[in-house]
């Protein structure tokens, strides 16, 4: 249940930071900016693990970099479609 809610909180977390660093406005509810963000958590973490940086000793800073970066591309990607599909 735990990783439920922490999934949950990561996604919610990383996906506002992006939508912040992303210039312009993304017209995205909050439940999909919470969802994009989990799904760019899961692609940052294949990223490190690929880059053998997903465990460190400390705090894993690349990872989460790789999360953030992720979360960030998947906003910006989903962002204008999301907004495209209610003009139609």
């Amino acid at each position: 249940m735990w990783a439920i809610v922490s999934a949950l909180i990561e996604g919610l977390v990383l996906g506002v930071i992006a939508r912040l660093l992303i210039p312009g406005k993304q017209d995205v509810p909050l439940w999909l900016t919470m969802i994009l963000g989990m799904i760019g958590a899961m692609i940052g973490n294949g990223v490190a693990h690929v880059f053998g940086v997903a465990d460190t000793g400390g705090i894993d800073w690349w990872r989460h970099l790789f999360q953030l970066g992720a979360a960030i591309v998947v906003i910006a990607t989903v962002a204008p479609l999301w907004a495209g599909r209610k003009q139609h």
